[in-house]
């Protein structure tokens, strides 16, 4: 029940246009609300990230009223605390704010004031709609897609069909810390989607007749659809050599089904466990399970994440994981896998070329994903991109396909970030994804609407915890490294020319998300500017945008 509650120490609302201020609530026990001043005008939000729960006091506040989170760039609006950016699904609770007796009250429930989050409203109001939107995968563009459609008033209906066997996961907690419940990790529940009006259909879908607008699934079930959004995701790659499919205990990481089977392989722990795979998930799992148990890390590169982050910055990650005990084995080939002395059905070792062999009581390959579109393989109306991806718009619509979306690890599309220039990429990442779904539904309810672009952001845990904004889509020639890299602490800005492409960070938050809004204002200082010492954190982010 809403009521009035006293904002302690406080006496007038005397906030400065961009300021922020966290306060305390008198009588709500660990209660705060954030007061943010956009234009002159006050709003009193929750304080804490829907996401992982950070401190928007932290965070960055725009000129065009965003506060984004300072750890992975969920942004909200800062008039009512609606979502701007994933990764967040639910908004921020807004207060309305009342000036008496010289005191400042917040009016609203204490559970709202505590818990810092508001669920969106998915209930349908007057009559349905006659549109019918099919979604085909059940992970994070899925979600993103369906919550945004009922957010912004969709009344048709709505099919989730998923073949994973339960509800949408936050996938990002499988590789970083091996969690194999999923209802630990469920984004919603059942009775969510219900209020929703979304019908979630367990099945795999074999094809999709895109004239006659159906999708058909494995048990032989038909859906019709007025408009399809095809999110299905990656599929993981095994390795093509000898025992890699014969022996057991050899393991893919992309499901929960996938954790149960590594966690019931490592057991009582202290077992020889070799990582095939130097890249975000291989270097997540090694970070996860290395604490009781001796790992290996076998790369192709000269150090994790070469390629995409570049040899200064790989070498990093490696020493905080060898920290923990994690050995890597860098610029080396798998040979085969070899069956156990005491058991052969099961893995003993791996053997790299040169004749290094590495004890293994388990294999995790981190070997990369492809796109997870083999139902479309022979579908002669849709052509799929050399690496089994489908090329889209700004909007996430596929070219050559009416009324038909893709997005997330599927979907190559137009990148605008700075050094993209409408350049096609695909993107693998949770963020990305679930960004692109939202903006499908915006697609969808207003076609005439322009896409609204943003910057992609990524992070991971690497003995530390990375953030990541930008794409290195047309490649990078320089870096720009600041702080202490010897700590793991440090800024990472990737160059091309004098234009700042993405950038990296640990341990100095925010810088990586004021660096994702000065890049969608086109006001990222220049590569000679931050040779200089201009510090982003000193730049204030202006309401203009570019991209």
């Amino acid at each position: 029940m809403a009521q009035e509650y006293k904002l302690k120490g406080l006496s007038a609302l005397d906030l400065k246009p961009g300021e922020k201020r966290e306060v305390e609530v008198e009588g709500v026990e660990e209660g705060k609300v954030l007061l943010v001043n956009v234009g002159g005008n006050t709003t009193a939000l929750g304080s804490k990230c829907t996401h992982y729960g950070a401190p928007l006091v932290k965070g960055v506040l725009t000129g065009d009223g965003r506060i984004t989170c300072p750890w992975h760039g969920a942004c909200f609006k800062a008039s009512n605390g609606d979502i701007e950016n994933a990764p967040a699904i639910d908004a921020l609770p807004c207060f309305k704010l009342s000036e008496k007796n010289g005191s400042i009250y917040v009016t609203g429930d204490e559970q709202s004031i505590k818990g810092s989050r508001r669920k969106p409203n998915m209930k349908i109001t007057g009559s349905a709609g006659s549109e019918k939107v099919v979604i085909v995968g059940g992970g994070s563009g899925a979600i993103g897609t369906l919550e945004a459609l009922r957010e912004n008033g969709f009344k048709g209906a709505i099919t989730m069909i998923s073949s994973e066997g339960y509800l949408p996961i936050d996938r990002t907690k499988l590789s970083k810390a091996l969690i194999a419940d999923e209802s630990k990790i469920a984004l919603r529940d059942d009775a969510w989607f219900k209020s929703g009006s979304v019908d979630v259909v367990s099945d795999e879908v074999t094809g999709v007749d895109f004239s006659s607008k159906k999708v058909s699934t494995k048990s032989g079930t038909s859906y019709p659809y007025t408009k399809l959004v095809l999110a299905t995701g990656g599929s993981p790659k095994s390795l093509p050599l000898p025992g890699f499919k014969e022996l057991e205990n050899i393991f893919l990481l992309r499901t929960v089904p996938h954790v149960k089977s590594i966690l019931a392989a490592i057991g009582e722990k202290n077992k020889k466990i070799v990582i095939i795979g130097s890249s975000f998930i291989g270097m997540e799992v090694a970070n996860a399970v290395a604490k009781d148990n001796d790992v290996s890390v076998v790369g192709m590169e000269k150090v994790p994440l070469e390629r995409v982050m570049g040899e200064e910055v790989g070498k990093i990650f490696q020493k905080s994981l060898e920290k923990n005990g994690v050995k890597f084995y860098m610029e080396a080939g798998v040979e085969k896998a070899s069956p156990s002395k005491s058991d052969s059905s099961k893995v003993g070792s791996i053997e790299l070329k040169g004749g290094t062999s590495l004890e293994a009581d388990l294999v995790i390959l981190g070997t990369g994903v492809g796109p997870a579109t083999t139902f479309l393989k022979d579908n002669k109306a849709v052509e799929l991109q050399k690496d089994g991806s489908l090329k889209t718009d700004e909007s996430f619509a596929v070219a050559g396909l009416k009324d038909v979306y893709a997005v997330g690890d599927i979907a190559t599309y137009p990148y605008h970030g700075p050094g993209g220039d409408g350049s096609l990429t695909r993107i693998e990442h949770w963020n990305v994804a679930q960004n692109a779904g939202r903006g499908v539904a915006a697609h969808i309810i207003n076609p005439s609407a322009k896409p609204k672009a943003f910057i992609p952001i990524f992070w991971s845990a690497l003995g530390a915890q990375l953030r990541y904004c930008g794409n290195t889509v047309n490649g990078w020639d320089e870096l720009v490294l600041k702080g202490e890299p010897s700590e793991a602490k440090f800024v990472a800005y990737y160059c091309k020319g004098e234009t700042v492409v993405a950038v990296g960070s640990m341990q100095v938050d925010p810088v990586m998300v004021q660096a994702s809004e000065l890049m969608r204002r086109g006001k990222m200082p220049s590569k000679s500017e931050l040779k200089k010492g201009v510090d982003i954190l000193d730049i204030s982010v202006p309401a203009e945008v570019k991209i």
